[in-house]
């Protein structure tokens, strides 16, 4: 029924949610198996639905951060300004040239678990040079956000949740660099998700979100994410970075397995 979708929608975003937003992580890349084998979104309509999703679910967190003053500083500024045009540039790759899932699947893991992976050994096993590692120059910063901008176009993370581990594997601290990533992500998503309604009235197929879903689970992540960002003072940086890792190296894990099977 109608009705249990929704709670389940709405339950299964603010778990997500809770784990995820005190890395910079909006959840929506977690979301996407939840879409494909439990909600049965039709492809390519999971991406814009994640993008749905980060709309709703973004300002949860944000209004937390902002709140604790983590927001100020340019490094917000960077993220959302590089990840802005890319994001509408994935858009459209997405819809025509991306079209099958099991690319889309071989995409999400080739670029997830390295990162993940790359991010728990430097955080077990941290080097001398770790210590001593300058911050990436704002030029740095703004070409890797525009490169990552359109990868989260193609599949509906905004962006931040690939930015977030590069950048602590970099160098920078977690309470950094998540809410500038969510920051990211939520803009990018607005631009995202936009670029897909505009796209569904000139292209034939499933690209429109699932509006119902992408609301139910939003109102989970909104949730989830305020309480997420509100705990994450009390972690230590540690865990966070480890959290993180495991977070991305989880998702890319899941979708190699599921484009083999």
């Amino acid at each position: 029924m109608e009705w249990q979708l929704g709670v389940a929608g709405v339950a299964v975003g603010v778990l997500i949610a809770i784990v995820t937003a005190p890395v910079g992580v909006s959840g929506a890349v977690f979301l996407l198996p939840v879409q494909l084998s439990v909600f049965a979104v039709p492809n390519p309509a999971v991406t814009p639905t994640n993008l749905l999703y980060n709309v709703v679910a973004g300002p949860g967190a944000l209004l937390r951060y902002r709140r604790d003053g983590a927001l100020a500083g340019p490094l917000v500024r960077r993220l959302v300004l590089g990840t802005l045009p890319g994001v509408a540039l994935g858009a459209v790759i997405r819809v025509f040239a991306l079209p099958g899932p099991r690319v889309f699947r071989f995409l999400v893991a080739a670029l997830m678990l390295p990162l993940g992976t790359w991010l728990i050994a430097r955080t077990l096993r941290p080097t001398s040079q770790d210590n001593r590692r300058p911050e990436p120059a704002p030029r740095t910063v703004t070409a890797l956000a525009l490169a990552v901008g359109v990868v989260g176009g193609i599949y509906g993370i905004g962006g931040g949740s690939i930015l977030g581990p590069v950048l602590v594997g970099r160098g920078l601290p977690v309470s950094k660099v998540a809410p500038a990533a969510l920051a990211s992500t939520f803009a990018t998503s607005v631009v995202g998700a936009s670029t897909y309604a505009l796209l569904s009235l000139v292209h034939h197929g499933s690209i429109a979100p699932d509006w119902f879903i992408g609301l139910a689970c939003g109102l989970g992540g909104l949730i989830g994410g305020y309480l997420g960002a509100r705990l994450q003072p009390y972690l230590p940086d540690t865990f966070l970075r480890l959290l993180l890792g495991t977070l991305a190296a989880t998702l890319g894990a899941l979708y190699a397995v599921n484009a083999l099977l």
